[in-house]
């Protein structure tokens, strides 16, 4: 089984498929790695030798951001702009969209569920 950045990579996926697991890195970049390291793109993970993994390990470690620095980078990124108290900051620190989506109806996925009107309830009264 082929790890890299801290990642186990699935061993029957396409390794172009496969790289796509580790954290910042999509499609267009696995296939940039690949052919950088001149990988074929139809290759199965474990197909893979060692020689193969090392090149596409190197090429990651010394282009990319991944994994745990990139995570690290994008929190502190958002941390600031809440100091800041830039709007966008605002919008994390609310828990609302904050690239300019409409929260009239929408944006259920950042607000959470609905809460509902809360009913009145009447004291029951005690029948004798």
């Amino acid at each position: 089984m082929a790890r890299i950045a801290g990642v186990d990579l699935p061993p029957n996926k396409r390794v172009e498929i496969g790289l796509t697991y580790i954290y910042g890195i999509g499609r267009s970049q696995a296939n940039n790695i690949l052919n950088a390291a001149g990988v074929n793109l139809d290759t199965k993970i474990r197909e893979l030798n060692d020689d193969e993994i090392n090149k596409i390990r190197k090429i990651i470690e010394e282009q990319y951001r991944v994994e745990g620095d990139l995570r690290k980078e994008i929190s502190f990124n958002i941390k600031r702009l809440m100091e800041v108290s830039a709007y966008r900051g605002l919008r994390h620190r609310r828990g609302l969209p904050t690239r300019g989506q409409r929260t009239h109806t929408n944006a259920r996925t950042r607000k959470g569920p609905r809460r509902g009107a809360i009913a009145v309830r009447r004291k029951a009264t005690a029948k004798t």
